[in-house]
């Protein structure tokens, strides 16, 4: 042990790089066009992410007329359905986000940002290459392992990038940009899922243009840091120190303090932690309550996004219309959060993810009754508002709770649940729309939403104004 240890009592995780220090020093970062422009690469790099994602709902029509896949089966869990389709990408999201978000905690956010995003990038073109439902699915499973770990860690990354002070308004920016990928798969669904452009299927291409689009997003790795508050709880303070130090140097934050809440308490050490330590005290309470959360919000999230399309032609509207009528609401999903930027550091997280469930209990009860093409669009709007509302909310919540040390695994663990909560509800869905309609899928998500009111209402920790493992 060395003498400054012993003799001095200086505390040196709150040295000039050590994780307390640079916690502060983070805390107390002014907004700066350097910052946002992180933030936005970050995001950017998570487009293709999105993009994937979202494909999946909107080449659904494309898979069925294709003859790969049926709208619904015979079977509960038959595999031959879309059902099966929306399971295995949920699946692999599981997979991803559950065994696989420590690896962003061990090896650093930025690797494992870049390695997501090929892999997942290559399993989408072996996926549009498949010729049997066996195939699909399978190559379908591995691209959303990759998601799985992409989207927990860009979540990590951004909280340990800006201040608390600013972080809604971070996550805010960072699901608009994400979001843009929305309406581009919407569009360039609604224009080639219809047709077979040189012989090949319109889905096969909606697939190898997100793939072949995201390798460029692979130079963003040459331009965004190692998260600074990452590299000092891992003993590289000379290296989080520079990267700080490059912030601060952008910011001005040298010559200028920013405005800080009056109330903010002082940064922590954070804790050594492993991941069994996460079902015990003081983490446990926060597992479960997240845990629950994720798996009742994906009913409501991913129970409309995924299955607009079909949604839409199960109410008598054909293909090409219902596609059409896709690409329209999909404009909400970058511009709602835009919109939310302008409250998202003045409210609660908790509140405004209750006030944003509420609304998606309203708007998705009007989409399950109207019939008028301009009232189903209106309610289509306001319901992905109200989802990317309660997204870009609870992105920020559940990687803030948690300590720098673990955040990837444990906002990993708990998000988890919502891609097992979405892998059953494809076929939990698809069942309800034979045997009940557009009105039963709107009823049970109605019954999520409620859920996750309460749980958030009554026992969500407030989190506004608090630096990083305070």
């Amino acid at each position: 042990m060395s003498a400054i240890g012993i003799d001095t009592g200086l505390d040196l995780a709150g040295a000039r790089g050590g994780p307390d220090e640079i916690s502060r020093r983070l805390e107390s970062l002014p907004a700066s066009s350097y910052v946002w422009r992180l933030v936005i690469l970050l995001s950017l790099g998570g487009c293709f992410e999105i993009y994937d994602l979202f494909f999946t709902g909107y080449i659904a029509p494309g898979l069925t007329r294709s003859g790969l896949l049926t709208t619904t089966t015979q079977a509960f869990f038959g595999f031959s359905g879309i059902g099966a389709f929306v399971a295995v990408t949920f699946a692999g999201l599981f997979i991803g986000a559950f065994f696989l978000s420590f690896l962003a905690d061990r090896f650093g956010r930025r690797s494992i940002f870049t390695v997501a995003l090929l892999g997942y990038s290559a399993a989408s073109v072996a996926m549009a290459c498949q010729t049997s439902a066996g195939g699909l699915l399978l190559w379908r499973f591995i691209a959303g392992i990759g998601i799985g770990v992409e989207i927990i860690t860009i979540d990590a990354y951004i909280t340990e990038l800006v201040p608390s002070w600013m972080r809604g308004r971070a996550f805010a920016i960072n699901q608009a940009v994400m979001f843009i990928a929305v309406p581009a798969v919407a569009f360039l669904s609604w224009w080639l899922v219809p047709l077979s452009p040189y012989g090949v299927d319109g889905w096969r291409w909606v697939v190898l243009i997100g793939a072949a689009g995201s390798m460029v997003i692979w130079v963003l790795r040459l331009f965004v840091p190692e998260s600074p508050l990452w590299l000092a709880r891992h003993g590289r303070a000379e290296e989080a120190d520079k990267i700080l130090t490059r912030l601060e140097t952008a910011s001005g934050a040298a010559l200028a303090q920013p405005k800080r809440p009056a109330a903010t308490p002082p940064a922590r050490a954070a804790q050594p932690a492993v991941f069994a330590d996460l079902f015990k005290p003081p983490y446990l309470s926060l597992v479960v309550l997240f845990m629950v959360f994720n798996f009742c919000q994906a009913f409501g999230f991913y129970g409309f996004a995924n299955w607009v399309p079909t949604l839409l032609v199960e109410k008598g509207i054909t293909v090409t219309k219902s596609l059409q009528y896709s690409f329209i609401v999909a404009f909400a999903y970058p511009i709602a959060p835009l919109l939310a930027a302008s409250f998202a550091d003045r409210l609660e997280r908790k509140w405004i993810i209750c006030g944003a469930c509420v609304a998606i209990i309203v708007f998705g009860t009007g989409f399950s009754q109207f019939t008028e093409p301009a009232l189903l669009i209106l309610s289509g709007v306001l319901l992905t508002a109200a989802n990317m509302t309660m997204s870009y909310a609870y992105h920020a919540y559940q990687t803030e709770v948690f300590p720098t040390s673990i955040r990837a695994r444990a906002s990993g663990l708990v998000y988890s649940m919502s891609r097992l909560s979405a892998a059953f509800s494809g076929f939990i869905i698809a069942y309800v729309l034979r045997e009940a309609g557009v009105g039963g899928v709107f009823g049970l998500i109605t019954a999520a939403m409620v859920i996750v009111i309460v749980a958030i209402a009554i026992f969500g920790p407030n989190v506004r104004g608090k630096p990083l493992d305070a």
